[in-house]
Order: structure tokens, then sequence, then C-alpha cells
């Protein structure tokens, strides 16, 4: 990675060399972001990914974390709205927030697509914007566990702004570097246990993080790309339900690193409410 034209898309710093040749990190305001390739539909990589038991793993958890968006969400838009679910997955959003909005969502990975297809939800294959109508507008566009897998965040940010209508809402649900976990996993790599950061960039995998934001960074650069926040705050990380599967779906841990991380776990769990959480929203309006 050449470290001499990377820029903080943040606060425009230059960014410094991280913890590994494909990382970097912004000094000044805390963005990180990786230089990993996105193979989303290569056969190679799904064959790293055990997809029912990654299916099994988030499911809770991500169904608790979509409720509390939804709360936000209906504090501000009236049901019957247009809602866009980018990278809609297992459709498991939109099957909530068609009770309450008109929606439609995209999903790149055929794979995923071609399984939940049947399911009769309004989901496109393609990425965003590209599988859309230039003249297509939505009232809310979400991006659920996404938006920090996206090359060109700025470009997005554009985009959002050419498809969402007046006042509409922008909602971000992703990681966070300020969280437990990712600091943890910091910790153990600076001892040489690179394994537990390298899965919190999902390196390897299909469709690996590029980028990690705190409240404090990503409020920022949405600010000054044109969104006004409203709401932000903590979601829930982890749940009883699935945790095994959360920590063994992809397999380039060995078996007892799993179940060193999964005891570990099951010791913090009750406690995690009382630190920094590991996922972070946002939901601003378009300027």
């Amino acid at each position: 990675m050449n470290n001499l034209n990377k820029i903080c898309p943040i606060c425009q710093c230059k960014l410094s060399a991280g913890y590994h040749p494909w990382h970097l990190l912004c000094k000044t305001c805390g963005y990180e972001m990786a230089d990993l390739p996105q193979v989303i539909n290569s056969h190679v990589a799904h064959q790293l990914i055990d997809e029912e038991s990654r299916e099994a793993a988030l499911r809770a958890t991500r169904m608790l974390n979509f409720n509390e968006l939804l709360k936000c969400i209906k504090l501000l838009k009236p049901q019957g709205a247009r809602l866009l679910d980018v990278g809609c997955a297992h459709g498991w959003f939109l099957d909530m927030a068609r009770n309450y909005y008109q929606v439609l969502g995209l999903e790149p990975d055929k794979s995923i697509f071609e399984s939940v297809s049947h399911q009769g939800l309004p989901i496109r294959n393609g990425y965003f914007p590209n599988a859309l109508y230039l003249d297509e507008r939505f009232d809310i566009v979400v991006f659920n566990d996404v938006f920090e897998h996206i090359q060109n965040i700025k470009e997005t940010l554009l985009s959002c702004h050419n498809h969402l209508n007046t006042d509409g809402l922008l909602v971000l649900n992703l990681p966070s570097s300020n969280g437990l976990f990712y600091k943890w996993s910091k910790i153990f790599n600076k001892f040489g246990f690179s394994q537990f950061f390298e899965r919190m960039w999902q390196k390897d995998l299909p469709s690996p993080h590029l980028h990690y934001f705190n409240l404090y960074n990503l409020v920022k650069f949405l600010e000054s790309n044109g969104f006004d926040v409203k709401f932000k705050g903590r979601l829930s990380t982890l749940q009883f339900s699935g945790l095994y599967s959360r920590v063994s779906y992809a397999g380039r841990m060995n078996g007892m690193a799993q179940i060193f991380i999964y005891i570990c776990l099951i010791l913090v769990l009750p406690i995690l409410r009382v630190f920094p959480s590991d996922i972070i929203y946002v939901v601003s309006v378009r300027k």
C-alpha cells in the first residue's frame, strides 16, 4: 500500500501506517481504513464461510438492533414512505420495515440474493447506486452493516443525496473503532495474536471491512457531506443466542482458538452494557 497519497476522508490529514501493511489510521480523528480486496461473488471466498451458521449467528442481534432503528425512523418518517435497504442480505430488515413502509432491497451477492428471492420481498441483485434507475427517489436509505464495506464512501454519500427526496433520511449502522472487542483485538495484535484483529476487519472473507469509524468522526463526516444528524447511539453487539456460531462461522481460526474466544465472550457478556459498544448507529437528514 502506498501511504504517500492516502488522505483521511474526514479531516484531510495524512494517514499513518497501521498494524499491518494493509491497515492505515488517522492519528487526528481516529478514522481507520484497510486496503483489502472485495470478492463478493467469488466462489473460492464463499467457501470460507458457513452461510447457514452465519445466519444463525447474526439473526438474534440483528433483529434486536433493527427494532431500535425502526423506532428512530418512525419518529421522523410517517408510514407509507419509500425505504431502500442497501445490501439487504437475508431480507430481515426489509421484512420488518415493510409493515410500515414501501420497501426495496439491493443485494450484490448473487448466492444470497438467489437464496432469499423466493420470500416474496422486493429485492434486486446489484450494487448501489448502479442497480437503481436514475430517477428513483426514496424517503429513507438504510445501510445496515454495509457502509463500512464500500470503497468510495464520499461518492456513496453523493449518490444518497441524488436518490433521497427532500428531508430524506440516511440511516447507518456499523462497527465502531471505540468498541470493547475492537480495542481488545488491537491489544492481542500487539502481542502477536493477529487473528482476532483480522477477524474484526473480516480479512480474506468475500466482503471485508474497509473502514472503521467512531461516533465522533462519523458524525463529522456526514455533516461535512450534506447531512444533519438527528439520532446517534450504540446498538447491541452480542446475544447468547447464536454466540458460538458467531465465533466459528468463518473457518480461519482453529478449534481451540474458537473455544477460547467463546468462553471469554460468555464470561463478559453479562457486563458488556457498561462498556463501549462495537456497533453504533446514526440517523441523519439530507440537508
